[in-house]
Formats: C-alpha cells, sequence, structure tokens
C-alpha cells in the first residue's frame, strides 16, 4: 500500500521506460508472451474456415464452432480465475493455464475430424481464458501503484494489436504451409514461456486462510450467463438481426442468470467473484469505460478488413499490410498514455483519447471505392492514437483504485466487462453492415456506401463513452486528480474512499 509521496528520481536515474523496474520488466515479457497467443487466437482461425471445412468433410454453419467454441470456453472459466489464484497461487494458476492452452494447440493441429477440433478448441479457449486474467494478476501485484500506467501502456500494444493481425498470420500459414500451422505454431511458443515463465515468475503462495470452498452455484450462474451473452450476440451476423429470437434467446437468459449472480453474490460469505468493488467511484468508471471502448474498439475492427477485401477486393496480407498504420497509432498513443495519465489523471486523458476515436473515425463516413489509401492509413493511425490514449488509462484507473488483494477478483472482472462490450459492439456493427450490404446489392459504390452508413454508428459507439470517461474525471477531480503527483493522487483517491 502507498504510505505517501516518494521522493522522485532525477531523469538520469530513471529508468526506460519509467516504472519498469528489471524485475517487472522481466514479468512483462512472460505476460506478454502468453496472452498475446491467448488473444491471437480469437481471430486467427478466421481465413480457414473455408479450408476447415473442406478438409473436414463437413458445411461452414458447423465449422463456424471452431471459433465460436474457442471464445465461448474462454468466456465461462474467466470467472474461475479469482478463485483459484487464491486456492493454488497466481504463479501455478499461470503455468497450468499455459499448459493447458499449448496441449490444446497441439491437439488442434492433430484433429481429423470437425468434433474433435471443436473439443480441442474448447480445451484451447479454457486455458486461454485464464492466460490473461492471471498473468494481467500477476504484473499489478508485482507493480508500485503510481507505476501502473507505465505498466499498462508498455504491455498494452501487443495485446491490441494481436486481434488485428491474427488473420493476417493465419491467412500467411493457409497459403504456404496449412490450416494446421495455424495451431502448431502455439506450440513452440506456448513451451517456450512456460520455461521462461518458470525461471522469471515470483513464485507466490496461496492466500492466507485459503480460498474457502469453491462457489459452484456463482460458477454456474456468472460462466452460464456469460457465455450466453456471448453466444447470443455472435449469431446476430447470422441471424440478420440483433432481435432474432436465436439471438434474443440466449443473451436475455444470459442476462438473467447474470442478474441472479449479482443477489446471490450479496447473499454469500465468499463469493466467485467480489462485486463490493463497485462500490469504488473510480473502479466502477472505468470499468463501464473500458466497456464501451471495448465495443468501439472490436465493433470497428471488423469493418476495416472487410471494406478492404470485399470493397477493394485485397487480398489477406495487403489487408493486414494496410492495417498497420491503425497499430502503429495505437501504440504511439499508448506510449503516451503514461505519461498523460501522471501530468493529467486517467479519467482525462482517457476523455481526451476517446474524443479522438469518435472525431477521427468521422473521415471514414465518406470513403469510397477509389479513396486514397494514404488518407485512410492517416485516419487509422490517428484514430489508434486515440484506442491507445484510452483504453490503458482507464485500465491503470481501475487497477490503481484497488488495494493489492482485490486485485485477483478485479482482473476477471474487466477482462469479462471488455468481452461482453466487444461482443455488443461486434454483434451490432456486423448487423448494421449486413443489412446495408443487402440494400446496397453487388455494386462497387454502394458496398462502400454500406460500410460509410456502419461506421456511423461505430461514431456513435464511441460517443457513449465520453460519459464515463467524464465521470471518471470529476472522480479524479474531487480528490485533485491533476497537477498532484502520481503517488498523491493515488494516496488521496484511498483516503477519500475509505
Amino acid at each position: 500500500m502507498v504510505t505517501g509521496p516518494k521522493p522522485r528520481r532525477g531523469a538520469s536515474e530513471r529508468p526506460a521506460p519509467p516504472g519498469m523496474t528489471p524485475e517487472v520488466k522481466r514479468i512483462a515479457l512472460v505476460i506478454v508472451l502468453g496472452s498475446v497467443m491467448s488473444v491471437l487466437d480469437t481471430t486467427i482461425v478466421n481465413v480457414a474456415l473455408a479450408d476447415l471445412s473442406r478438409d473436414l468433410h463437413t458445411g461452414l454453419n458447423d465449422i463456424q464452432w471452431v471459433v465460436s467454441a474457442y471464445l465461448l470456453a474462454l468466456a465461462a472459466v474467466i470467472p474461475l480465475g479469482g478463485w483459484a489464484v487464491r486456492r493454488y497461487s497466481a504463479y501455478r494458476v499461470y503455468l497450468w493455464a499455459l499448459l493447458l492452452f499449448t496441449l490444446g494447440s497441439a491437439l488442434c493441429a492433430a484433429a481429423s475430424s470437425a468434433p474433435e477440433l471443436v473439443a480441442f478448441r474448447a480445451l484451447q479457449g479454457a486455458g486461454g481464458g485464464l492466460v490473461l486474467p492471471t498473468g494481467m494478476t500477476i504484473l499489478i501485484r508485482a507493480t508500485d501503484r503510481a507505476r501502473i500506467p507505465h505498466v499498462m501502456s508498455a504491455i498494452g500494444t501487443p495485446m491490441v494489436l494481436a486481434p488485428v493481425f491474427g488473420p493476417t498470420l493465419g491467412g500467411f500459414l493457409l497459403q504456404n504451409v496449412s490450416w494446421h500451422a495455424i495451431f502448431m505454431i502455439n506450440v513452440p511458443i506456448g513451451v517456450a514461456t512456460g520455461l521462461v515463465a518458470i525461471r522469471l515468475l515470483p513464485r507466490d503462495e496461496p492466500a492466507r486462510g485459503g480460498a474457502g470452498r469453491l462457489d459452484w452455484v456463482g460458477l454456474l450462474l456468472a460462466g452460464t450467463g456469460t457465455v450466453g451473452v456471448t453466444y447470443g450476440l455472435s449469431q446476430s451476423a447470422t441471424a440478420g438481426s440483433i432481435a432474432s429470437l436465436a439471438v434474443l434467446l440466449p443473451v436475455l437468459t444470459g442476462c438473467a442468470l447474470l442478474g441472479v449472480f449479482v443477489l446471490h453474490a450479496q447473499r454469500v460469505p465468499r463469493p466467485l467473484l467480489d462485486l463490493k468493488l463497485y462500490g469504488n467511484p473510480a473502479y466502477t468508471a472505468a470499468t463501464v469505460v473500458l466497456f464501451c471502448l471495448g465495443a468501439a474498439l472490436f465493433g470497428a475492427m471488423i469493418l476495416l478488413p472487410l471494406y478492404f477485401q470485399d470493397g477493394r477486393h485485397l487480398d489477406a496480407m495487403s489487408t493486414g499490410l494496410l492495417l498497420i498504420p491503425q497499430g502503429a497509432g495505437a501504440a504511439l498513443g499508448m506510449n503516451r498514455s503514461a505519461v498523460a495519465t501522471e501530468r493529467f489523471g486517467a479519467g482525462l486523458t482517457s476523455l481526451l483519447g476517446v474524443g479522438i476515436v469518435a472525431l477521427c473515425t468521422c473521415p471514414f463516413l465518406f470513403v469510397g471505392t477509389h479513396t486514397s489509401y494514404l488518407l485512410i492509413s492517416a485516419a487509422m493511425a490517428t484514430r489508434g492514437v486515440g484506442v491507445g490514449l484510452a483504453i490503458m488509462p482507464a485500465m491503470s484507473a481501475a487497477f490503481s483504485a484497488l488495494e493489492k488483494d482485490q486485485i485477483e477478483d478485479a482482473s476477471p472482472q474487466l477482462n469479462v466487462i471488455q468481452r461482453i462490450g466487444g461482443s455488443l459492439g461486434t454483434a451490432l456493427v456486423a448487423v448494421v453492415l449486413q443489412g446495408n450490404l443487402t440494400r446496397a446489392g453487388s455494386r462497387a459504390r454502394s458496398m462502400a456506401t454500406a460500410f460509410d452508413r456502419t461506421y456511423l454508428w461505430v461514431i456513435l459507439i464511441s460517443m457513449v463513452a465520453v460519459l464515463p470517461a467524464f465521470a471518471l474525471w470529476r472522480v479524479e477531480r474531487r480528490v485533485g486528480g491533476a497537477g498532484r503527483s502520481s503517488e498523491q493522487r493515488e494516496q488521496a483517491m484511498l483516503e477519500s474512499l475509505a
């Protein structure tokens, strides 16, 4: 716990980047390696569905479960992360999750039928679902509270870029090797990451007093509820409408189960997830910002590749190269977000980022079949800067507002919230785009117009994030956010919430 302002070191004494001590650098390397694999596999298989359908002799509707099984298993196990860390220690859970993910990847590469591949993808997703929140718990525990923004900005770039370049890497492996390589590539990386983790990660112990018995009722409610919402929203593109029964039934069922979980968590002494964290206004505002940004980021993420491939008839490799400016902009934004957060506070920095995202999405309302790639790249890069400035300060604010022993509960919750937000944004954008494309027909100019109109929804989703970002800024102002050192700001926030 931070007990007061610490003396600032001179510029010559400060490591580069600030706050990244040698120990934290080593931990961050391990966490990034494991987390990038998990995030990458959410999109890398998408380009291989046609080949999988042909080689495994099954229809496209059935082979879609190769994608869905991974995402649903990922969502189902995330709520388990906090209890598992308390029961077995973060170090052990991270290693077991890596092993499970790597084993699942090897089995996927060796699968000889569609049911086998779907089952092994679920196994892979179960490991991947525990890697990211557990790794984040390890990293935040090892970081001084005041230096969390620097650490988050350093590790955020590869995690944001991974799903963007997943289809490109998948397309390269598919064209030059086979679909088996899409899964097999994880095996040497997973083994290497595990060996490095054994050597570099700190060895912690299970929670004092134990984790208590697993809240099986809570796990059933939270896991099934999260899966229901995620699955229902994923069906929206196929159904063609969010109001379709195929979408509404699982979504409403999932929401009802999550609602029952909230009631259940207030009645049991050791719930699966500690919902009392939402009594902290800074944490609550930050989580809402992350939910909205997840919707805006992942919603827009499906548009540009489709525009380049369907509207401009480019291949997967060319599309991947054209997405680089957005990733470079996000990297720049994240790199500067720590400095901006330290100077202005997380709320104001995130508010600025959200504003840039909304403003720099506007040029996409006017793209056509002959719009200059240079202009599109400039808009993508600037929008990427906004994404980098918005996401990591909000994540930093959420973690910084909590005590160290609350991190293992916060990390799974933040991952669930971002995942549901991303699913909602993707579903909404996919349905709107499908409707616009249906009305446009096959004419190239009309297809470009369909993408233009869909971007209006991305702007609206981005603007929704303005309100919680503003609320986060107000919370920080009440505790003297801007104009004070990071240490003073965090200490004041803790005292105001005590």
